[in-house]
């Protein structure tokens, strides 16, 4: 019986899974990649529908935040190994929600427990790096600031996806007295083209958003960090990319591994999960 990776794909609103998706839907149809579609997918009408975008050269709208649909696509690489990848569509309002309401609805209940591998989308460039109660020291905080409810300080975006991580972590009901092997975890650090960087993917991480390493680093025996830039440039809602329409999407995109290694194959995040095995 061939083995199935649930992937737990996590991610906001605008760090690109639609984007994602769609290229990696279309790099599977090319045959010409690791991974390669080995059956008929289902549920295809949102990748397809941001596809068609980019065949035009123009970016998609993003996903309605009421949205949630699985998708499931049977695939296999180059040495036979077998999956079905269940790639979720949802609007990332739901992520952040998971959080600040503390409720988790029956649909992301169901595919916490069944995953084998968590996949968590950041897009460094658009989160925020103010201080906040993690990260100011208790001296900063006097009496003379406001009181009651001016006074109130948001967590940081980085505080709440450790907060993220660890009600996951509690609703899968693993215990966290040795570091995880299962699920797998991989960081996607997507957007990667606006970064401007040539640092691993590890150390940027590690530098960014240090507290949310030093927990990934804790709790899990082999995290990867993985550069992602899905479409390669930056592309408008409005305005077609008429190179991006003329040589098609999967002309686009690249990953950059953990050892700095960079390649057009979008697949390899998903594909390095296969071959660790179970």
């Amino acid at each position: 019986m061939a083995a199935q990776h649930t992937i737990l794909l996590v991610g906001e609103s605008n760090v690109g899974k639609t984007h994602y998706g769609a290229q990696f839907l279309k790099r599977l149809m090319v045959k010409a990649w690791a991974l390669k579609m080995s059956g008929a997918p289902t549920n295809l009408e949102a990748f397809t529908k941001a596809l068609s975008c980019l065949t035009e050269g123009m970016a998609t709208d993003h996903t309605p935040a009421s949205t949630y649909v699985e998708s499931v696509w049977p695939i296999t690489d180059e040495a036979g190994r077998y999956a079905e990848l269940v790639w979720p569509d949802y609007g990332g309002e739901q992520v952040r929600n998971l959080v600040t309401q503390r409720r988790i609805p029956t649909a992301w209940h169901e595919r916490v427990l069944e995953a084998t591998d968590w996949v968590l989308l950041i897009r460094l460039h658009s989160l925020r790096s103010e201080d906040d109660l993690f990260s100011r020291p208790l001296q900063s905080f006097t009496a003379a600031e406001p009181q009651g409810e001016e006074a109130a300080y948001e967590p940081s975006d980085q505080a709440r996806t450790v907060e993220l991580l660890q009600m996951l972590l509690y609703l899968a009901q693993f215990h966290l007295d040795r570091p995880l092997r299962k699920p797998r975890l991989t960081i996607l650090l997507s957007c990667w083209d606006e970064l401007e960087t040539t640092e691993l993917p590890a150390d940027l991480l590690a530098s960014r958003l240090p507290m949310l390493w030093s927990f990934v680093r804790s709790n899990w025996t082999s995290p990867t960090v993985i550069g992602l830039s899905a479409l390669g440039r930056a592309l408008s809602k409005t305005d077609a990319d008429p190179d991006y329409a003329i040589r098609g999407p999967e002309e686009f995109g690249y990953v950059v591994l953990p050892d700095g290694e960079k390649s057009h194959d979008i697949t390899l995040p998903i594909q390095l999960l296969m071959a660790d095995g179970f």
